[in-house]
């Protein structure tokens, strides 16, 4: 199925024919996916579709076994994640994957620190030059916590946060270091309806605010279908879908894929029966 432009605007990111295959399991398959600069799009699909690896890809963890992704026009496959990431890819996880022993504040702190302005000398010897760097580096880490209404959360230890700021935390560190792209792995797992509202205006948030295109794997349907501009829809490693929310919906093969051939035929039937 060949990739489709998500919305009007430049391509930041492309997948082009895109395939990670574990031995004989193809975990990913000639995927294609263009991704345009400041889209709010969805990755959705089964578990074990592919969506995760997509990601892992995407970011340096795995190497295609075929094919190529193209971000800002050029080509970062084989590149160490810490590269994809000063490039302008960062991401969140499945499993919220914060420094739990360290404070809230610490955790954006880190993001930072590639940025921080001085070398090894300066932080052995804690010279005024990294004394003046440290103080910048804290209140920009404090700046950005109180986006995300966390100031008041700053000493506390990470792990003792509820669920919901957890995540929050998780996202407000990704952002520290400034991505062109933003990649959300579930964020929504585990959260009461109740966070789930506050998430989706919080993705909606950032993305305006910070000028982010976001891509968002989820099985939560009202979170994709409420938010999202453009989907795409995998099952054993390949696209199967991609358009609207309520053109995926509607669609078949999608309803196969969830809820098996049954629910797929009359999903047809019906379809057939109102365009008559």
């Amino acid at each position: 199925m060949g990739a489709k432009s998500s919305n009007n605007g430049k391509p930041l990111l492309e997948l082009k024919q895109l395939c990670r295959h574990f031995g004989g399991l193809k975990a990913v398959h000639k995927v294609d996916l263009v991704l345009n600069e400041n889209a709010l799009n969805g990755l959705i699909g089964p578990n074990g579709s592919g969506k995760t690896t997509i990601f892992n890809v995407i970011t340096g963890i795995y190497e295609p076994t075929n094919g190529q992704v193209v971000f800002d026009g050029q080509n970062i496959n084989g590149l160490e994640p810490f590269v994809i990431n000063q490039m302008g890819i960062a991401r969140t996880f499945q499993n919220i994957r914060l420094f739990p022993n360290l404070t809230v504040l610490d955790n954006v702190r880190i993001a930072y620190h590639p940025h921080a302005g001085y070398g090894m000398a300066d932080a052995i010897l804690r010279n005024s030059h990294f004394d003046k760097k440290e103080r910048e580096l804290t209140e920009k880490a404090q700046e950005f916590l109180s986006v995300f209404n966390l100031q008041d959360r700053q000493g506390e230890i990470a792990k003792n946060l509820p669920y919901g700021e957890q995540r929050r935390l998780e996202i407000a560190r990704a952002l520290a270091s400034s991505p062109k792209l933003l990649l959300l792995d579930e964020p929504a797992a585990g959260m009461n309806p109740k966070e789930v509202a506050t998430l989706m205006e919080l993705i909606h948030f950032i993305r305006e605010k910070f000028n982010l295109t976001v891509l968002l794997i989820e099985h939560q349907m009202r979170v994709v279908m409420g938010i999202c501009e453009y989907i795409t829809v995998m099952d054993f490693g390949e696209v199967i879908a991609r358009g609207s929310a309520q053109e995926v919906q509607g669609n078949p093969k999608v309803v196969e894929a969830y809820l098996g051939l049954g629910a797929a035929e009359l999903t047809k039937k019906f379809l057939k029966e109102r365009k008559q």
